[in-house]
């Protein structure tokens, strides 16, 4: 086992009304002796969705050590149940930018013949990585997503022109403008949906969790203007979901910048990031900042 997100059912706030049942497809959650429990660790994929069902705030996200998510699993307790509630566990994981996971859903799908739920076919190729470059499928998705819009992406990957920067480091912190803000919400990479339109042409920035809490004007040095993703490559869980998602950020981004901590734990991320340029085969610079413990910039590098 590893530790990694998951849900907990507080006990004393749970008054067993099966709210949460319902909204659980994946059935990892059963009403048992007038409480709500989790009775299945590899069927709970931690995204929270069920969070919203329960009207006494008794479910909360947590990290902890549990059994690893199983797909197939999932699937084979949602397929007895029908295809609309297929089609919502696609939704649900299509809503969360779980690439990872539709890809091995597919792929079990296809092992017992069942036909996939409408407008999901495109992600089998997603999962043939060998002869499909990622970039070329997620911009499908991105016209896909500004067509439904009505608004287009902002840049083309194909012809983004970006080259590696040439300015100094930078030693110290800036100004503070008013009201800095990043572009989107979620920013917690498990959480946050690759193909949202914020994040097509944006400038990313890619930030360990500890350099915002270290940072007095976190806000106004890094993150102003820019899309905000966090993760911690020490205690989050999903390493092959972080980089399925940092690669389809990256086939759409315009630019991407990694702050990190000093210390050596942090540099778990920027390996984690170069993985997933590799895997998305697009040779887009990467600017890393790394910060102090006392939250001073110590200096900044293209890699």
């Amino acid at each position: 086992m590893a530790t990694r997100t998951i849900i907990e059912v507080d006990q004393d706030l749970c008054d067993g009304c099966g709210a949460c049942e319902i909204g659980c497809p994946e059935g990892a959650l059963k009403v048992i002796g007038d409480k709500a429990r989790l009775v299945g660790e590899s069927l709970c994929d931690g995204l929270g969705a069920c969070i919203g069902h329960c009207p006494h705030g008794a479910i909360r996200v947590t990290q902890r050590d549990a059994e690893s998510y199983d797909e197939a699993a999932v699937l084979d307790k949602i397929l007895p149940q029908g295809p609309a509630v297929l089609e919502a566990h696609f939704a649900h994981l299509d809503h969360f930018g779980q690439d990872l996971y539709l890809e091995q859903a597919i792929a079990r799908l296809d092992s017992l013949g069942i036909a996939l739920p409408q407008g999901y076919e495109k992600f089998r190729k997603q999962a043939q990585p060998k002869f499909v470059n990622p970039c070329s499928v997620f911009s499908r998705s991105l016209a896909d997503m500004a067509a439904r819009s009505g608004s287009a992406p902002a840049h083309s990957v194909a012809g983004s022109g970006l080259s590696p920067s040439t300015s100094p480091a930078t030693v110290g912190l800036s100004p503070t403008p008013q009201n800095p803000k990043p572009r989107n919400w979620p920013v917690q990479l498990h959480l946050i949906n690759p193909r949202a339109i914020q994040f097509a042409g944006a400038d990313l920035l890619v930030a360990a969790d500890c350099t915002a809490f270290v940072m007095a004007n976190f806000h106004a040095t890094l993150a102003e203007g820019k899309s905000l993703v966090i993760a911690c490559p020490k205690l989050d869980s999903g390493r092959d979901i972080y980089v399925s998602k940092l690669a389809a950020l990256i086939c759409q981004a315009e630019s991407v910048e990694v702050a990190i901590m000093e210390v050596p734990c942090c540099g778990g991320l920027t390996r984690l990031i170069e993985e997933a340029r590799q895997q998305a085969g697009r040779p887009l610079p990467i600017r890393l900042v790394v910060v102090s413990s006392e939250g001073l910039i110590l200096g900044r590098k293209t890699i």
